[in-house]
């Protein structure tokens, strides 16, 4: 009986393509707009998490002045000293690494080229805090960083702008009013979410930055990361503790230092993102309501003209569940339809949106599944009505009807 239904639906849809097609529409509309929505928005939080990895995994940041917004209180709090960063790597267990880092802006110049750019005192335990790679050179040796010595590491933006196509690699470049021979060249991490260009710095040895550039012993801030995600909130609450004992911060005082963990800004941006997903796959989702309106429209049109079939049907001995049958399983068809055509192009306009706003590609099965779901339960929903309605018609008036 359902297979019947079925053979009578397609020659009825087939018989009137045209009208078939349009009212489809707002269910193909529909469901193509809440896919597309939501793999952008699962792009987009991908991106956000990918773009906040590349900043350096499991990794905390520990800077003088406290956590709040507005202007930044780093420059009346107290900066950590060497001490601080030898006490972090003594008491606090499961440490990938720990970095001191001290920056400053400086115009960087080779032969007729000159850049402005900003210069990261620090040691080897930057790279491998912050997962950075080298394209060319190596790392600082024990003698260079004991000693200060006037050796950099360039990112690819700046030998870009200094170096063109020529490796950078011995060349002796100016910061300010001293030279620096480059020994390394860091793979290119791009930019990152928040607009910065992560390849634009030079790395110097600590010792070297503190002694010529800064003036003194002062560290900005210290980067640490953990070898076990797991234990990056243990190890936050154990820096928390050891730095007030160390800066002799009493209890009810609060800090004037501050520890970030990149965890905490990845759920953040990620749970706003999601929730700007879910806001437009519900506006979207609108256009399934009205094209099931359009639907139920159609259907009603449809029993109309064809009272005097449903007429006859019902004479020859038709019963009333196989009219209301035909004609709910014809409005079905034709949401089912409708979400085939809008699964296709959703899918298809996500991957064209990614691919334009160079974003990751992420394929939400769960949600095309939902979005066909829901099209063919608007039919079920909004073809009832007119299905039953020609269920109910009396043979008599139907025979009738002109």
């Amino acid at each position: 009986m359902i297979w019947n239904a079925f053979i009578l639906a397609l020659r009825e849809i087939r018989r009137s393509a045209m009208r078939s097609f349009l009212t489809t529409l707002g269910i193909v509309i529909g469901v193509a707009s809440v896919i597309s929505m939501v793999m952008l928005g699962d792009a987009t939080t991908a991106y956000v998490t990918q773009s906040i990895s590349k900043l350096g995994s499991n990794m905390l940041i520990v800077r003088p002045g406290q956590d709040r917004h507005g202007p930044s209180s780093d420059n009346i709090a107290k900066r950590f000293t060497q001490d601080d960063l030898a006490a972090i790597v003594r008491e606090i267990p499961g440490l990938k690494g720990v970095a001191p880092v001290s920056t400053k802006g400086v115009q960087a110049v080779y032969t007729n080229r000159n850049y402005s750019t900003s210069i990261d005192g620090s040691d080897n335990d930057y790279f491998s805090v912050k997962d950075w790679q080298f394209e060319e050179g190596r790392k600082f040796t024990n003698a260079e960083l004991k000693g200060g010595r006037a050796v950099c590491i360039i990112g690819e933006t700046v030998r870009k702008e200094l170096f063109g196509t020529q490796t950078p690699l011995d060349a002796s470049i100016r910061l300010g009013n001293f030279s620096c021979q480059v020994i390394g060249l860091l793979q290119s991490k791009g930019a990152s979410m928040f607009g910065m260009d992560q390849d634009d710095l030079i790395v110097v040895p600590i010792r070297m930055f503190q002694r010529r550039i800064s003036g003194n012993q002062e560290i900005s801030a210290i980067l640490v990361s953990a070898k076990n995600p797991s234990s990056i909130e243990n190890m936050k609450t154990s820096i928390i503790s050891l730095m007030r004992e160390r800066r002799h911060i009493r209890t009810g005082d609060e800090d004037d230092f501050n520890v970030r963990d990149l965890r905490e800004v990845i759920q953040t941006l990620s749970s706003t993102t999601k929730m700007l997903t879910l806001l437009l796959g519900a506006v979207a989702a609108i256009s399934l309501l009205v094209g099931g309106i359009g639907i139920m429209n159609i259907m009603l049109v449809s029993v109309t003209e064809r009272t005097r079939e449903i007429g006859i049907r019902l004479a020859i001995g038709a019963l009333e569940r196989e009219v209301l049958l035909q004609f709910l399983v014809e409005a079905v068809v034709l949401s089912s339809l409708g979400g085939v055509i809008g699964m296709i192009l959703g899918i298809s306009a996500g991957v064209g949106v990614n691919l334009f706003f160079d974003l990751p590609f992420v394929f939400n099965t769960s949600i095309v599944i939902i979005a066909f779901f829901f099209s063919t339960l608007v039919g079920i929903v909004f073809g009832y009505f007119p299905a039953r309605k020609a269920a109910r018609l009396n043979p008599i008036d139907a025979l009738r009807h002109e």
